[in-house]
């Protein structure tokens, strides 16, 4: 049984009792989360509901266990006989859920 989710404006594939990654969810370590945007749903005896733009009473429910950072990624910009060079670092947050229910 999987559901495709919208979390954040991007979609994610989530099955039950596995973690996703998502963008960083204002929510505390340990807090119950619900995602009401259900796109689609296939159920176990293999019948798969496309919603329209959502599935009517479908929720997906999961536990945030941390928020963790990506790794570092460089931005270097540099503009060629002009003296001119930037570098910069980024570190994504994110949030890891554990999915525990579709319904």
């Amino acid at each position: 049984m999987y559901a495709i989710v919208e979390i954040a404006g991007k979609q994610y594939k989530v099955e039950e009792n596995n973690f996703i990654y998502t963008e960083l969810l204002a929510a505390e370590q340990g807090s119950n989360v619900e995602f009401e945007n259900v796109l689609l749903l296939d159920k176990e005896d293999g019948t798969v509901t496309v919603g329209s733009p959502t599935v009517k009473g479908a929720k997906v429910s999961g536990k945030v266990l941390e928020h963790v950072k990506d790794d570092t990624v460089i931005v270097f910009k540099k503009k060629r006989r002009k003296g001119y060079k930037k570098r910069n670092g980024h570190r994504q947050a994110y949030t890891k859920v554990l999915i525990e229910t579709i319904k």
